[in-house]
This record gives structure tokens, C-alpha cells and sequence, in this order.
């Protein structure tokens, strides 16, 4: 299992949200850059960044994305605000190891495998987003009628090559993780699951190793210091 600390971008600044709600701010960092690079430092294999700004539609984030990609030196995967197919490529180009397609994706399947052929299934991930076991799309404000292993067999089908399932109804309030959807996921799909939501301690990992989760998204935890990055290295594939 890889452990991946998650660089949420806002303003030029990292933050981590509440519930993904503007607003509710809990940590505000300066040189998100310079963040991406001291987890690097600590061991980290591979780095999630979300551009905020890019989600909400209020801007972009691309020249401090450069910059990380340019200092980290780790495969980095990124989502948020990619509404095109010249969005993602241009991620692509511009070193992203791993584009993270959500909203899009639901809207415009055929765009996954486009983008898969030309770039690799490897490079493209798909976002599930997920409230009361439904998939919810434009920043988890608009409801879909299909679950998330409903949409995630789909999306294989199309080629992507990783499933981002995150858990709405316990993201950023860090009181643990719901199985139920994982498990449901991981009998129903082939391709690697990228977890993320409500992680809050060791055991949380520990639990999500042993179900056979390939990759883990943490974000609050790690800001606010419930999670010390080196302890999770015991984890680490």
C-alpha cells in the first residue's frame, strides 16, 4: 500500500476543508511548493494534489503545480477543475504522472477512454465521490442516480486505470473510515483503488492494508498531527 499525503490548493495556498466546503478553512499553509517537498523528505512515494479553485471554478493553480512538479521528484497525481480534454492534457504535458478526471468523466465517458489510449490507462484516474452511496459530481453539490460500483465497472470498461473512491459522508471530519463501500469496490473491480476519506489513525491504515486497498489519500490527519507521515511508512510497499 502506498501512502499519499494530499496538497489541496486554494489561493496559492494549501489548505484542507471541512466536507470540501468553502469556507471552513482549518489549515492555511504559505509555499505549498515547499510543503509538497518536506513530505517528499519524510518518505513520501507519491503526492495527491487537488486544485481547489480549479473545482469551484473560481481559478487555477497550474504555476505552483509546475513548481511541485518540478521540486518533488515523485509521481504526482492531481484532480480538480479538469473539465476538457485539452485540461487533462495539458496536465499531462506538463509532468502530472496521474490525472484525476471526476465530473467529466460522468458527463462524458468516451473522453476516458480517449485519453487512455493516447496517453496510457496508467496516467488516467477516475473520481468517484461518493454521499449516502451515491456518486455526486461538481465539488459534491449535484447528486447522480448510479453508485459508485456502479460507475466504477463502467469506467473500467472504458479504461481507466484507477478508481479515486472518496467517501463524502465522513471526508475531513476525521472520526475514521466506512467500510462497507470499500469492500463493495474492491469485489466488484480489478483495477487499483485509491482511497480517501476520513482517514484518522494507524489503525484506520492498517485496516485498509489488510482489505487490500493499493493506494491512501490523507489529508487532515496528517495537517493536524493525529498522524505522524513516518509512522505510516510501516505500511509502505
Amino acid at each position: 500500500m502506498i501512502i499519499i499525503p494530499a496538497v489541496d490548493l486554494k489561493n496559492g495556498k494549501c489548505v484542507q476543508l471541512v466536507q470540501g466546503e468553502p469556507g471552513t478553512e482549518q489549515v492555511i499553509i504559505d509555499n505549498p511548493d515547499e510543503v509538497a517537498v518536506q513530505w517528499v523528505n519524510k518518505g513520501a512515494k507519491r503526492l495527491h494534489i487537488v486544485d481547489l479553485d480549479g473545482a469551484l471554478g473560481s481559478g487555477e493553480n497550474i504555476g505552483i503545480v509546475k513548481k511541485i512538479v518540478e521540486k518533488s521528484e515523485v509521481p504526482i497525481q492531481m484532480g480538480g477543475g479538469i473539465r476538457t480534454v485539452e485540461d487533462a492534457k495539458k496536465l499531462l504535458d506538463a509532468g502530472i504522472s496521474t490525472v484525476i478526471i471526476g465530473t467529466m468523466a460522468i458527463k462524458h465517458p468516451e473522453y476516458i477512454t480517449q485519453l487512455s489510449e493516447e496517453y496510457g490507462s496508467e496516467k488516467i484516474c477516475v473520481s468517484l465521490d461518493s454521499k449516502n452511496n451515491k456518486v455526486v459530481t461538481h465539488g459534491w453539490t449535484e447528486f447522480t442516480d448510479k453508485t459508485p460500483v456502479e460507475y466504477a465497472k463502467i469506467f473500467e470498461e472504458k479504461g481507466a486505470g484507477s478508481i479515486l473512491f472518496t467517501n463524502v459522508d465522513v471526508e475531513g471530519l476525521l472520526k475514521g473510515v466506512d467500510l462497507k463501500p470499500v469492500k463493495e469496490l474492491l469485489s466488484n473491480i480489478n483495477i487499483p483503488i485509491i482511497y480517501s476519506g476520513g482517514i484518522t489513525s494507524l489503525e484506520d491504515l492498517r485496516v485498509l492494508s489488510e482489505l487490500g486497498i493499493d493506494f491512501v489519500v490523507i489529508g487532515s490527519a496528517l495537517y493536524k498531527g493525529l498522524i505522524n507521515f513516518e509512522d505510516t511508512l510501516k505500511f509502505q510497499d
